[in-house]
């Protein structure tokens, strides 16, 4: 459906790749157009420093309610309801009432310390 984020990564040259070309910046931001012109209320770039087209946006509005720049939240505007700050349209999507303190380092994940979620019958 409309809702459900999509994300375009640039691929960049590294290791055993290096013959390879990097994914021009325009391809990204064309990809992105295509999809927001065909409904999707969540499209975002990633790989690439592009504060505007990293972050998410109100689809009523167009207002910033989670501003990205890489892995730095630079801006959180998402109401107590889960809706933007500026006009009040929902966001689709599980919100904290603040954002978590990412920033630009690696974190390590490991899987079995996460919990199953329940399964419904």
């Amino acid at each position: 459906g409309p809702d459900v984020p999509l994300h375009f990564s640039a691929f960049h040259p590294d290791y055993r790749m290096l013959d390879k070309t990097p994914t021009p910046h325009e391809t990204l931001i064309r990809a992105r157009q295509i999809a927001l012109s065909a409904g999707l209320n969540y499209v975002y770039l990633g790989n690439v420093v592009d504060p505007s087209r990293e972050s998410t946006h109100c689809p009523e509005c167009g207002y910033v309610v989670v501003g990205r720049n890489r892995y730095t939240i630079t801006g959180y505007s998402i109401g107590g309801n889960g809706g933007c700050a500026a006009c009040g349209s929902g966001i689709a999507g599980v919100f904290e009432p603040t954002p978590g303190n990412w920033g630009p380092r690696r974190q390590a994940v490991r899987f079995k310390d996460l919990q199953q979620a329940p399964q419904s019958t």
